[in-house]
C-alpha cells in the first residue's frame, strides 16, 4: 500500500481516487475545503481507503502526489507546497491552457515549454513525472474501454521515479507495452502540445472517450 495524495477533487482526481483506492493504495484527496464539503461535491465518502484534507497536509502526509488541479493555476499552487512536496514523486496529469470561448482548451500557457518542466524548476526537490495527459479522464482508469489500445506516456528526469509511477499506471490498468517513456522532463512539452488538437475533437464528437496514441 502506498500513500497518495490527489491535489484536487474533479472529475479526474475522483476518477484515479476510486481507480487507486480499489487497488489498495490509502488515497488523500486535496481540496481547498476540506471541512466534509469536499465530500459532498465529489460523491466519494472518507472511508479507511480514502481520506480528505487541506492541499498542504495532503502534500505533507503522503509518499506520492498527483497534480490534478486546474493547469493554468498549477503552477502557482504547487509552488506554495514547496517544503510540502520536497523529496516526494509529483506526478503531474494537467495541462495548462487558456479556455477558449466554448470552454475547451485554447492556446497553451506555456508555449516553447511546459507545465511539467516549469513545475520541475519551481520544484527542484521535488521528482516530477508527467503522464496521462493525452486523454479523456475516463481512459486514465480504463484503458481497455477503447478499440484500439492507446498510450501512456512518461516524460521525467528520475528513472526510478518513471518506474514507480509505471507500476501505478499498471494498477491503474495499463500494460506494460502500452507505457511510453519519451525520456526527460522537457519532452513533456511535446505531450502537453498534443492537447491542441483535443478540442477540435470534442466539437465534432463530443465527450467520448479518446486518447491521443502512438500506433505501430
Amino acid at each position: 500500500m502506498t500513500r497518495i495524495g490527489i491535489l484536487g477533487t474533479g472529475r479526474v482526481a475522483t476518477n484515479l481516487a476510486d481507480k487507486l483506492s480499489a487497488a489498495g493504495h490509502h488515497i488523500t484527496l486535496g481540496s481547498r475545503s476540506p471541512d466534509g464539503t469536499a465530500a459532498r461535491t465529489t460523491g466519494l465518502a472518507p472511508t479507511p481507503q480514502t481520506a480528505f484534507a487541506d492541499h498542504r497536509t495532503t502534500a505533507r502526509t503522503t509518499d506520492i502526489v498527483i497534480n490534478a488541479t486546474p493547469g493554468d493555476s498549477s503552477l502557482d499552487r504547487l509552488t506554495d507546497l514547496r517544503t510540502e512536496l520536497a523529496g516526494k514523486i509529483l506526478i503531474d496529469v494537467s495541462n495548462a491552457t487558456r479556455d477558449a470561448a466554448d470552454g475547451l482548451p485554447g492556446d497553451l500557457c506555456h508555449p516553447g515549454s511546459s507545465l511539467a518542466e516549469k513545475l520541475q524548476a519551481a520544484l527542484p526537490d521535488t521528482r516530477v513525472v508527467k503522464t496521462l495527459n493525452t486523454m479523456l479522464f475516463t481512459v486514465m482508469t480504463a484503458p481497455e474501454t477503447l478499440a484500439t489500445p492507446p498510450t501512456a506516456y512518461l516524460s521525467g528526469n528520475d528513472e526510478d521515479a518513471k518506474e514507480t509511477v509505471a507500476g501505478l499506471l499498471g494498477d491503474l490498468g495499463w500494460q506494460p507495452e502500452q507505457v511510453e517513456d519519451l525520456g526527460d522532463i522537457s519532452t513533456a512539452r511535446a505531450t502537453e502540445a498534443m492537447i491542441l488538437v483535443v478540442p477540435h475533437i470534442l466539437r465534432r464528437h463530443g465527450f467520448k472517450p479518446f486518447a491521443v496514441s502512438l500506433a505501430r
